[in-house]
């Protein structure tokens, strides 16, 4: 293919894949959702700068911003700068602090690695920025990093941080750049996140004193040295000369991908003494000092941990009817990746859950797995600014003895239904899933929930993607259902019974017994009992009874 149509179709893609990751607002929400996602985060901000208090986990402050930075580039909105606003201090830094580059994935690695020569790692700690001015080797300065270029005189704090070097073991007067942090024993991040570490550091340093014992949990890694050697074998070992020997062992030189993988996968799941959001990788060479802005070279990135915490948007709030009648809140989620997985719903669990956290399409919400498998729900992050009504259903309408019949209102009560009786907990069909069921349902073969023990071959292929042999084997389930026990049809019912208890001989026996006679079969209660005999008293549940008598099934 001629490279002019390759950079076409790339340039195509890339067009496509953006478009689609945009929502489909006209500009006055656009306007308004920008707005408000930017108070949020200059509150956000304006908190941690000048108060040290982070209202929020680190990882979802960033996912946020970068969300404010997507919907910006979506509808062609200036960028806004605010979250260096409030940081921005009145004190010039001796050597501006360059930030970095943020790598989404493996391929991202792959692209910045490539023909880059002699590049080392070490792990992204999870702290505060600083600049620290050493005299004659007296640590004399310390400023925030602010705005990269002004930030805050830390410096009344020197005498209370034991925890890092103040003294050099050599008379030097140099600049060094790195991260406070507080000291962790064993941090293992990948099963301890990172502990709002860095929102306990920032708070520390915000107000007017801390104690010594405050200080004493404060340790220092060095991540640059401006002024220092050219090359970064000679600098680390000099740091470590200088007494920064973190700097030297969590520093590795790699070659390649797969090596940056490791070590990334090493650091993610070992312990350390402070917490880490990822790993920074740096090119040997970088330009001399005086040149570094305050911007993301092209000397250095950084690659970050999985998230344990995802920010989510809630593109839809469903309802699901379970057997029993209750209503489960599902948020059906724009697909996020949380741990390596897709995200794509969410189970709210309850409606009064749901109704008292009031989430909306259009919403962010923090999400996280337990047990590193099933998405929870940590909080909501932030609200739509236009809120979209849901249409709810009415707890009243459903309970353990509704929806025995097919209709409109009743469709996913039936149908649990209908999935529970032919499922383990009751006849065990096999090919007999809630799809199947559903086709029944929909092609109006199944009304009353055992209608299909009447169902002949020839009906059976009138119901679309049953052909001949699905047709066969449901035949053949369906003659399994009439002979199975009794209790597995009652089990299939739904009798609320407990799952030790035995239920017999037969039907006439059971619906005839009292509140008395149910209280004395073990694991009986009050509660059961009284359920037990609405159950054998329920109109509908006596059809049911009648009809599978009529097909001659065992116990009825």
């Amino acid at each position: 293919m001629p490279l002019l149509l390759i950079v076409i179709a790339l340039l195509l893609h890339h067009s496509i894949a953006q478009a689609s990751a945009c929502p489909a607002w006209g500009t006055v929400q656009a306007e308004a959702e920008i707005a408000q996602l930017r108070a949020t985060l200059a509150h956000w901000d304006d908190q941690y700068h000048r108060q040290g208090i982070a209202l929020v986990a680190d990882e979802l402050y960033d996912q946020s911003r970068q969300h404010l930075l997507d919907l910006q580039a979506c509808f062609g909105l200036s960028h806004d700068e605010a979250s260096l606003a409030s940081a921005r201090g009145t004190i010039p830094h001796p050597i501006p602090h360059t930030g970095v580059d943020k790598l989404a994935d493996e391929q991202a690695v792959a692209r910045w690695l490539q023909d880059k020569r002699d590049v080392w790692m070490q792990p992204k700690v999870d702290g505060v920025a600083v600049s620290l001015i050493y005299r004659q080797g007296q640590l004399a300065g310390l400023l925030s990093r602010g705005d990269g270029t002004l930030g805050h005189d830390w410096s009344r704090h020197i005498p209370m941080l034991s925890g890092i070097v103040r003294q050099l073991s050599q008379p030097l007067d140099a600049v060094f750049q790195g991260e406070l942090y507080w000291r962790l024993d064993n941090h293992v991040q990948a099963e301890a996140g990172s502990a709002n570490a860095r929102g306990t550091v920032a708070g520390l340093l915000a107000r007017k004193r801390m104690t010594e014992e405050q200080g004493a949990g404060i340790g220092l890694f060095v991540w640059d040295w401006p002024h220092g050697p050219d090359n970064q074998a000679e600098r680390l070992a000099r740091l470590a000369a200088l007494g920064f020997t973190d700097s030297q062992h969590l520093s590795v030189a790699i070659e390649g991908l797969a090596e940056a993988a490791r070590w990334r996968q090493h650091w993610y799941r070992s312990p350390l003494p402070f917490a880490s959001d990822g790993v920074i990788l740096r090119q040997d060479s970088r330009p001399a000092a005086p040149r570094w802005r305050a911007q993301a070279p092209y000397w250095i990135a950084a690659w970050k941990y999985p998230f344990t915490q995802a920010l989510a948007q809630v593109r839809d709030v469903q309802f699901r009817i379970g057997r029993t009648g209750r209503i489960t809140p599902l948020l059906l989620l724009q697909p996020v990746a949380l741990d390596d997985r897709q995200i794509r719903q969410l189970s709210l669990g309850s409606l009064a859950r749901w109704k008292h956290l009031d989430i909306r399409p259009g919403d962010q919400i923090a999400i996280s797995l337990a047990g590193l498998t099933i998405p929870r729900l940590e909080s909501v992050v932030h609200r739509a600014a236009l809120r979209t009504i849901v249409q709810t259903p009415d707890p009243a309408n459903y309970h353990a003895f509704s929806c025995w019949q097919a209709n409109e209102e009743c469709q996913q009560q039936f149908l649990a239904r209908l999935t529970w009786l032919g499922g383990k907990q009751g006849l065990d069909l096999p090919g007999l899933g809630a799809e199947t069921w559903k086709r029944l349902v929909e092609s109006g073969h199944i009304v009353q929930l055992t209608d299909w023990l009447s169902l002949e071959q020839d009906q059976l292929l009138k119901v679309p993607g049953i052909a001949q042999a699905r047709a066969r084997q449901l035949q053949t389930a369906f003659a399994q259902a009439r002979r199975q026990p009794f209790q597995r049809w009652l089990r299939g019912l739904g009798v609320p019974a407990p799952s030790s208890l035995p239920l017999g001989p037969d039907w006439h026996t059971l619906a005839s017994r009292n509140i008395e006679q149910w209280l004395a079969e073990p694991g009986v209660g009050p509660g059961r009992a009284e359920q037990l005999q609405a159950f054998f008293a329920h109109e509908q549940v006596l059809d049911l009874a009648r009809n599978l008598r009529g097909h001659a099934i065992e116990g009825f």
